[in-house]
């Protein structure tokens, strides 16, 4: 059975896109068969990995509100070993939808059980929010990886998606474990870079990933290109770093 994993942290611009298309085109490269879950109405996931979605019939929204199959979703993206289920803005009124749904909370991981067995890898792109769909993500979720840029603001709503975690473990999914932080946009030259990074690395102790996330200017390039680093430049530091990523999680499990 494939392993689920959500990216979340209700802070936005924090590299949760990035990180997942990235860390799913490493894990593609690594002969990992990988569904990506875009579960942000932005949808920049579902573009960054090529699809154009004014032309997708069948989106989560579609999937979320009983409409369609996950089979009917899944779209194949140009990249091998990368699956889809893309996004759309409509997703934003699924939130309205779901609240008379029964089960609302576990739409998500109805939907996606029947073909779970498929990947080894489910990875969720969530929304900067705690709503019903991120709710939904962290309730299918095996583990969440919470990526943490390297900015003081981006520490002052860890607990309040930590208590999320929590309440959502004790009340509707006891097996969600947080896979790990993973630290963005990281430059080893600044000061307060390092600072951050000790002060996550003190408080989550082994729950820190290793591997730190450079910043770097070719992960932006990448997706005007609508393609993951790894594609795009693969020797550069953005690709490189998600390749170590990918290797740690797969390590972590073995």
């Amino acid at each position: 059975m494939g392993r689920i994993i959500s990216l979340a942290n209700q802070k936005g611009g924090v590299g949760k896109t990035t990180t997942t298309i990235n860390l799913a085109a490493s894990l593609a490269a690594l002969e990992k068969k990988v569904l990506v879950v875009d579960a942000d109405p932005q949808a920049n996931a579902s573009s960054g990995l090529g699809i154009d979605i004014k032309k997708i019939k069948n989106t989560i929204y579609e999937g979320l509100i009983g409409k369609c199959t996950p089979q009917e979703a899944l779209i194949h993206t140009p990249f091998e070993n990368i699956d889809i289920i893309s996004s759309h803005i409509n997703l934003v009124g699924a939130e309205l939808e779901m609240v008379q749904m029964s089960n609302r909370e576990k739409r998500l991981r109805d939907l996606l059980q029947p073909i779970t067995d498929i990947y080894d890898y489910i990875l969720i792109d969530c929304s900067p929010s705690l709503g019903i769909i991120t709710v939904n993500a962290l309730t299918t979720a095996d583990s969440v990886i919470i990526p943490v840029q390297c900015e003081y603001f981006a520490l002052e709503g860890l607990s309040k998606l930590l208590n999320t975690i929590k309440i959502i473990k004790s009340k509707l999914n006891p097996k969600l474990e947080i896979e790990g932080f993973v630290l963005t946009m990281y430059d080893s030259r600044l000061r307060l870079h390092n600072q951050i990074y000790e002060e996550v690395k003190h408080h989550f102790k082994e729950l820190v990933f290793t591997t730190v996330i450079q910043r770097n200017i070719t992960l932006s390039e990448s997706q005007s290109h609508a393609k993951p680093a790894l594609m795009y430049d693969a020797g550069s530091r953005g690709a490189i770093n998600h390749m170590q990523l990918a290797q740690e999680l797969i390590e972590k499990k073995s």
